[in-house]
């Protein structure tokens, strides 16, 4: 898995994929994002030495604890921060960092009592629902992954074509995950009476796939397909992406109160990642070889492999990578994108079935401050 899928059950099965819902809400519990509140004088200039008054500006956000979502996994929003930590661009731009190996879901509320101030999100609709559930003012600094990372994994011949899931039952890792939901309400079905999901134990696809009575199980796009694939297990995947459902992955967010207090850290916090995921697409396999040795290090409670760490970012890599653009560099969220995520979402039950007001829960110019306009990283002499 890249990410403990959504905690929080789906409502309003009645909906479907392009009807929005008729009101919306706000982020709970926040009032604006300040943005790049940086004065001009501090800022950083590529190849000239970093700004010493903005070094100390740094030093004074204290130790900043950066909370991993699953182990020291070799996926987006994880693999670029240790990256960034094993290189020491964290260290060059006065920042002291910390990082822990956690879990998504259990993240949340320590990050919205700024106990932490960084996180890995699975997804950005992902963060946006723990936005309500703690009350707290979530802010998404980058969003790496532009589509959805899950899909369904169906036993060989089982499921010919999508519409082949009616009446069949689905096995799940707690819940359905979002993508997958949508995908089938887009098919004009309702969970629970068009099909039935039963919960799985464990994350092993190969003994998934011979549990009798489902037909198959969510699973992340690169993870359990490629341990099937290793296995010469034969399936069918069902992509969302191919069916026109959005998504995203890797999210790396802050609350309002860490960037408010200290903005130069959190903008040279994200610089220092940004490096290190372009690091991370540039040399793949080394960048999969730091997230082992950090996995290793950390005692890897969840026998994680080698092999399976430089398969997973391999897919991910190429994902995050290959929709970089000059106007769009790595890691930029971008606002259509995650609107017609939430508002897709919003219409198969998630968030409550109301389409989130998401403004004020993503600071896209936090990122926009570290590129310069031809999209390269503004990086000071070393």
């Amino acid at each position: 898995m890249v990410a403990v899928v959504l905690a929080a059950a789906c409502s309003g099965d009645d909906a479907t994929i392009g009807s929005p819902a008729p009101t919306t809400i706000a982020n709970v519990g926040t009032d604006s994002v300040p943005g790049d509140s940086v004065p001009p004088a501090l800022d950083v200039e590529a190849g000239k030495p970093f700004p010493a008054d903005r070094c100390e500006a740094n030093k004074a956000a204290g130790t900043i604890t950066y909370l991993s979502s699953f182990d020291f996994a070799a996926s987006a929003s994880i693999v670029d921060v240790l990256v960034a930590e094993s290189k020491g661009y964290f260290d060059e731009l006065c920042l002291d960092v910390e990082l822990t190996a956690s879990f998504s879901v259990q993240n949340y509320p320590l990050i919205a009592a700024n106990d932490a101030q960084f996180s890995s999100g699975g997804s950005f609709s992902e963060m946006v629902d723990f936005a309500g559930a703690n009350d707290a003012g979530f802010v998404a600094l980058a969003v790496e992954g532009r589509t959805g990372i899950d899909a369904l994994i169906t036993k060989d011949g089982e499921v010919p074509t999508i519409a082949d899931v009616e009446g069949t039952t689905i096995g799940v890792k707690g819940e359905l995950t979002p993508s997958v939901r949508a995908m089938l309400a887009a098919q004009g079905f309702v969970a629970e009476e068009d099909y039935t999901t039963v919960l799985l134990e464990g994350f092993d696809p190969l003994v998934h796939i011979e549990v009798p009575d489902i037909v198959g199980f969510p699973g992340y796009k690169s993870n359990e397909p490629l341990q099937l694939e290793a296995a010469d297990v034969p399936f069918k995947l069902y992509d969302p992406s191919e069916f026109g459902i959005p998504g995203s992955f890797g999210v790396l967010y802050t609350n309002l109160t860490f960037l408010q207090e200290h903005p130069t850290a959190a903008q040279d916090f994200m610089r220092a990642s940004m490096r290190g995921l372009a690091d991370a697409i540039d040399d793949p396999e080394a960048a999969a070889q730091i997230a082992v040795d950090a996995i290793n290090a950390n005692g890897n409670a969840l026998f994680l492999s080698p092999e399976g760490e430089i398969a997973r970012w391999g897919v991910e890599s190429q994902l995050v990578g290959e929709t970089a653009t000059p106007e769009t560099p790595l890691g930029l969220p971008l606002m259509d994108l995650l609107t017609d995520e939430v508002t897709a979402y919003a219409a198969v039950g998630l968030f409550g079935g109301v389409v989130p007001v998401i403004e004020s829960m993503v600071d896209a110019s936090v990122l926009d401050g570290v590129y310069a306009d031809d999209g390269t990283l503004i990086w000071p002499a070393e």
